[in-house]
């Protein structure tokens, strides 16, 4: 899929594993590059002058070091991806993306609001407000995924459809995961000594821990002025030595991301075993100071150990001080879930209830195409995934990196298309392709894509978050649209405890904003 990125603003240096501790300077304007080659066209157009063109990204140092249009709000780090527009099916009628399971943009909008603040609109990425709700599609019975494919009239656009791509994991049982080798790789510096950083650290470490099995091991690494370790691996029969360490963790120092992270992939490629889950789980601000050492080989070596099947979640923590850029692409690369823990509820629901699927990946570099059929659809627009684009002609590259799917895990991407007619059902075909880790094969299933008189009640509320994130992140085509109206289908849609939670977000946020 072609697409355009709006990209606005001045450019700026993230924060990055060389950015900036507590106590270190503002990050400068710089020029950078972008995460995926599908979008260096876009981001090289819109570059300031004299900023460095992109190229062929080789790693994630690549753009990890330099964000292009990146921002900084009070030492908050997001960055501006643009918004999908419409795009015909007569010049491009295929739309490739990454699938994407990671939730953090939601979590952080939840604490803005929380805190009776809307949050700035570079902040919201429209695939992960969708994502954070997971819908109940039916789970596979043999094979890796099962597809969901309908839709039915826009709610808040007339005339349009809205179409909904579904994808489910197949779900294996607790007892059934396979032995998991965690290693916990801690940021204990002075910018994490507050209550809602490193205190929550440990109690959701803790609540993580509860939930694991004799057959797992945990290590511990924690970084300040430098990394050291910890707890060498320990078997989870020993719980208590495990949260012991977790108990006594204390702020110390300044920073040395890249060193703790060195340390904790040691440790796991020393505990590594074949056949089982090998992940350093990072829990951290994302703010970062290394000292004198270049962050370039750890950076590399993340996608190294991930093509080694070691890889890499974060997990952030804190408000006002915090690199969202950062946590998100780390684990992009490292082939990881990105979550963002706001409390400790939220790490109940990452850690308990969807543990699983959070460790033990069921699928690798997931690509997700939907071909429109020209005689139906006369354009389409994808909600969100603007930094997980994909070349068309890289859908069946078996090399090119894309998302992972957990065990059990379900992924949503909605598309809003004009029909050509209004009587049409039938209107193109959808495949997944992926890496399967246990038969080390590359299989693609396909299905095609129907809509319908009406959307589905789930639909309807899945919906609501859509738009409700389109109006925050200020895109064109939610101009129309109103705060009114995304509470009055989320009011009417809305079933089960995270999604009433969702209802009063919204009737907050209309607060917020006066109305």
């Amino acid at each position: 899929m072609k697409k355009m990125i709006h990209a606005g603003g001045i450019t700026i240096l993230v924060a990055s594993l060389i950015g900036c501790s507590s106590g270190s300077s503002s990050p400068q304007p710089t020029g950078g590059q972008t995460e995926s080659t599908s979008n260096q066209a876009n981001a090289n157009a819109s570059a300031p002058a004299g900023a460095p063109r992109s190229s062929e990204s080789t790693g994630m140092a690549d753009y990890a070091l330099t964000k292009q249009s990146s921002s900084r709000k009070n030492d908050m780090y997001f960055q501006d991806y643009g918004t999908n527009p419409f795009v015909s099916t007569a010049k491009d009628n295929l739309s490739t993306f990454a699938a994407d399971v990671d939730t953090g943009s939601y979590t952080v909008m939840r604490n803005y609001v929380k805190d009776g603040s809307l949050p700035p609109a570079e902040a919201v990425r429209v695939e992960e407000f969708i994502n954070y709700f997971p819908s109940a599609y039916a789970a596979p019975e043999k094979n890796t995924f099962a597809i969901q494919a309908d839709g039915g009239p826009s709610p808040f656009h007339k005339g349009n459809q809205l179409v909904r791509i579904g994808i489910k994991g197949k779900e294996i049982a607790v007892e059934e995961r396979k032995p998991a080798h965690l290693v916990f790789v801690i940021d204990v510096s002075g910018s994490m000594n507050r209550e809602d950083r490193l205190e929550l650290v440990k109690k959701s470490l803790h609540v993580l821990v509860d939930q694991l099995q004799p057959s797992d091991t945990v290590g511990i690494v924690v970084y300040g002025s430098q990394g050291r370790v910890l707890l060498t691996p320990t078997s989870a029969e020993d719980k208590q030595t495990i949260l012991a360490a977790i108990t006594s963790l204390s702020p110390e120092g300044s920073t040395n991301a890249e060193e703790g992270l060195s340390l904790g992939y040691e440790i796991a490629s020393r505990s590594f075993e074949s056949g089982a889950i090998n992940r350093v789980i990072l829990c951290s601000d994302g703010v970062a100071n290394v000292g004198e050492t270049g962050a370039e080989g750890i950076l590399r070596s993340i996608e190294d150990y991930a093509r080694k099947d070691i890889y890499l979640s974060t997990f952030g923590f804190g408000m006002g001080n915090y690199n969202d850029v950062l946590m998100e692409q780390l684990a992009n690369k490292g082939e990881g879930h990105y979550a963002y823990i706001d409390s400790f509820s939220e790490a109940r629901r990452v850690f308990t209830e969807a543990l699983t699927g959070t460790l033990q990946t069921i699928a690798r570099d997931v690509k997700i195409q939907v071909e429109f059929d020209p005689k139906q659809v006369d354009s389409y627009r994808l909600l969100g995934y603007e930094n997980r684009d994909v070349r068309d002609e890289d859908f069946r590259n078996d090399k090119t990196d894309a998302g992972e799917v957990g065990a059990g895990h379900s992924v949503t991407a909605l598309y809003e298309v004009k029909l050509k007619a209004a009587d049409t059902t039938d209107i193109g075909t959808v495949r997944i392709r992926y890496h399967n880790p246990t038969s080390q094969k590359v299989e693609e299933v396909s299905q095609s894509v129907q809509v319908q008189n009406a959307l589905a009640p789930d639909l309807k509320f899945l919906a609501s978050v859509a738009e409700f994130a389109e109006i925050l992140r200020k895109s064109p085509s939610a101009e129309e649209s109103s705060l009114p109206d995304v509470l009055k289908l989320a009011e009417s849609s809305a079933q089960g405890e995270h999604q009433l939670e969702f209802v009063r977000l919204v009737k907050d946020s209309l607060a917020i904003r006066g109305h």
